[in-house]
């Protein structure tokens, strides 16, 4: 998401998108840089927005002004790439002032990931996260829902129905 440029924005389709083709590379004692390619091939992705997300992008180019092609979405006062340790100390702020805390940013990812499978399947929530596996999407990302299918019980029933003669 911090590496989202304004050319990588199309809010103006029908299906509203964003492209996902960059990282912000962080490194200890180096000046914080956006790379222009993902950590995999199958992370670079063109992904539809929800409307709600399309509002707010919307909204975020509205209060940004002119704004080049390569100017982040996102970005600090002085123009530079926002590091991630800034964006969780600012989420840890807000939410801390309303009486939430231990929420990270990659909850945001699991919470979008469990509910693309719930609603779909894990195959559709990997390909969203950019995932090559859908082993890593099940590992990492999806809660696993506690209640199993009722239907289990019915099945035990029948595969071990005592006879009552």
């Amino acid at each position: 998401m911090l590496a989202i440029r304004r050319r990588d924005v199309d809010i103006t389709s029908a299906v509203p998108s964003i492209r996902l083709a960059g990282t912000i590379v962080s490194r200890n004692g180096e000046q914080i840089f956006r790379r222009d390619h993902p950590k995999t091939a199958k992370s670079r992705r063109v992904v539809a927005l929800p409307t709600f997300t399309a509002d707010a992008v919307r909204r975020r180019l509205a209060s940004a002004g002119s704004m080049d092609l390569d100017s982040l979405l996102f970005q600090s006062r002085d123009g530079t790439p926002l590091t991630t340790a800034n964006v969780r100390r600012q989420l840890r702020h807000v939410l801390g002032g309303a009486g939430i805390d231990g929420v990270t940013p990659h909850m945001f990812r699991r919470t979008v990931a469990t509910a693309v499978n719930a609603n779909a399947n894990i195959e559709l929530a990997a390909e969203l996260l950019g995932h090559t596996d859908t082993k890593i999407t099940v590992q990492h990302y999806i809660q696993r829902s506690e209640p199993v299918n009722p239907a289990t019980a019915a099945l035990l029933d029948r595969a071990f129905a005592r006879d009552e003669d």
